[in-house]
């Protein structure tokens, strides 16, 4: 049996801009327009050429560029948006104008204020008009979902005879379920009798989260196009999401006999691009192209990830563009994938080593939502390993206050003889920082700094916690004192020792 090609017409140029707060500028759409390009994409819907002076030059920019998709300009059935879209579209090597016009007894009763014979009448109008300029034209009877059956049928019929070569069924508002859309794609090719001459194609949006299982029905019963969008933007709650689509009938080929030309290694690039220049975030759980869509952090799917990835992974991240699966170390992780991101970071622990190494993750993981690798270094290096003295603090001195510039004077031990070194700073604590730095020669950049109390009162220890970056190293200090200074000064060195360690073992 020969897969059915499904082709994916894109709207995000279009219908995603919609989505309130998405306005691009015309080089923006530009850069998303090759991107799709790249991505694979059949149909381009770039714009609404008579909306805006800008989306008619955009979607005419576009048509100028692009070399295989065929680029589309949305027009109501209307003289000047049919002409705008033309004159837009007329430059690619392959375009389409697409005309709508609404077909339900609400929106023509409310919105248009015409009776049914009437909008039969301008449908076909249209469409006649459309195809004097070009030879393909689609029609989209907006809100068909809540369209009578025959009356829609009549429409289709008609819009079918003036010219329309792809016929577009749209479930504007959201409405309908999954079984009831599909049956209706399936009672169109049944009871139009010239269904044959156009392809049917949908457009379904997302309020009651069924755009995607509304589309796949519809795919399952006939529908020879699907438009959809990156990341799923659009008005309202938004359309059908391209990547949901496109990886559902990649992966249930066997369900769907079907086929679409997307590069879906490209699926993950245009999504991030989409969301960095329309300023939409993806959000964590997003299927596909969400930051959690290959991530576990469960330790029996960690587990079974690294047994076997087909246990909790119907697709492989790889096909999406993502380099692989992401198991996120926090409090539900188990001992396997602990044990295996000790070795991904170079540590070969004997067994009691890795067991206490855990004992203190889980209880860090406790503490804080995800445990990164510089958290695991941390604790590996201190409780585990043991870091020689290669500096000792011996004595340090320094002057502060409101009006006078902080400095910092340090002596340390090396190698059996005090070398000494002093600094201007910030503050004391950097003026410490940066006179350590001149003596070890060995620079390191702090990246965070904490302090807390470790007994009561006003004598109170206070420990202090760095994170310093020294080139390519990323190490912890840690340092107590009832003088915070010192333990900042301890600190320091403490992660400078480490620094020394790591070169001396290299």
């Amino acid at each position: 049996m020969n897969d059915n090609k499904i082709i994916i017409f894109d709207t995000t140029l279009r219908d995603g801009e919609q989505a309130p707060g998405c306005s691009l500028t015309v080089k923006e759409k530009i850069e998303i327009a090759k991107q799709l390009e790249s991505l694979g994409v059949n149909v381009m819907e770039a714009g609404f050429p008579i909306s805006s002076p800008g989306d008619f030059e955009a979607v005419k920019a576009i048509a100028k560029l692009m070399k295989k998709a065929t680029i589309c300009g949305l027009a109501r059935c209307m003289p000047k948006d049919i002409d705008a879209a033309f004159n837009a579209v007329k430059y690619a090597r392959h375009n389409r104008v697409h005309v709508f016009l609404a077909t339900s007894p609400i929106h023509m009763k409310y919105k248009l204020k015409k009776t049914p014979a009437e909008v039969l009448k301008i449908a076909e109008w249209a469409v006649k008009y459309a195809r004097k300029k070009i030879r393909e034209v689609e029609f989209s009877a907006e809100d068909a979902g809540r369209s009578e059956k025959e009356f829609l049928y009549k429409v289709v019929e008609t819009v079918i005879d003036a010219g329309a070569t792809i016929v577009n069924i749209p479930d504007t508002v959201g409405y309908m379920t999954p079984y009831e859309f599909g049956k209706l794609i399936k009672d169109i090719r049944e009871n139009v009798t010239n269904i044959d001459k156009a392809m049917i194609s949908v457009h379904c949006h997302n309020d009651l989260g069924l755009a995607v299982a509304n589309s796949l029905s519809a795919v399952k019963n006939g529908a020879g196009q699907v438009e959809c969008t990156i990341n799923g933007l659009g008005e309202r709650a938004g359309n059908a999401s391209l990547e949901e689509i496109v990886m559902a009938i990649a992966t249930r080929k066997d369900y769907f006999q079907a086929v679409t030309s997307i590069n879906t290694k490209e699926i993950y690039k245009t999504s991030r691009l989409v969301s960095k220049l329309t300023g939409v975030n993806v959000q964590p759980n997003k299927a596909i192209v969400g930051s959690n869509a290959f991530a576990h952090e469960a330790g029996i799917h960690q587990d079974g990830v690294m047994k076997k990835r087909t246990t909790y992974e119907i697709m492989k991240p790889e096909d999406i563009g993502i380099k692989g699966s992401n198991l996120v170390l926090g409090k539900h992780s188990g001992r396997h994938a602990f044990s295996s991101r000790l070795a991904s970071l170079g540590y070969d622990l004997k067994q009691e080593s890795i067991e206490k190494a855990f004992n203190r993750f889980k209880s860090l993981a406790d503490k804080k939502k995800q445990v990164y690798d510089e958290d695991i270094v941390a604790i590996v290096e201190d409780e585990i390993t043991e870091i020689p003295e290669t500096y000792k603090l011996e004595y340090m001195h320094i002057t502060s206050g409101t009006k006078t510039i902080p400095t910092g004077a340090v002596k340390l031990k090396y190698k059996g003889s005090i070398v000494q070194g002093a600094s201007n700073g910030d503050g004391p604590v950097d003026a410490c920082y940066k006179a350590i730095d001149k003596i070890t020669k060995i620079k390191g950049k702090l990246l965070d700094y904490s302090l807390k109390a470790v007994t009561s009162g006003k004598d109170a220890v206070g420990e202090v916690t760095v994170l310093a970056r020294f080139g390519k190293d990323v190490v912890s200090g840690r340092g107590a004192s009832t003088d915070i200074v010192e333990a900042s000064v301890k600190a320091y060195v403490n992660a400078i020792n480490k620094v020394a360690f790591k070169k001396r073992k290299k």
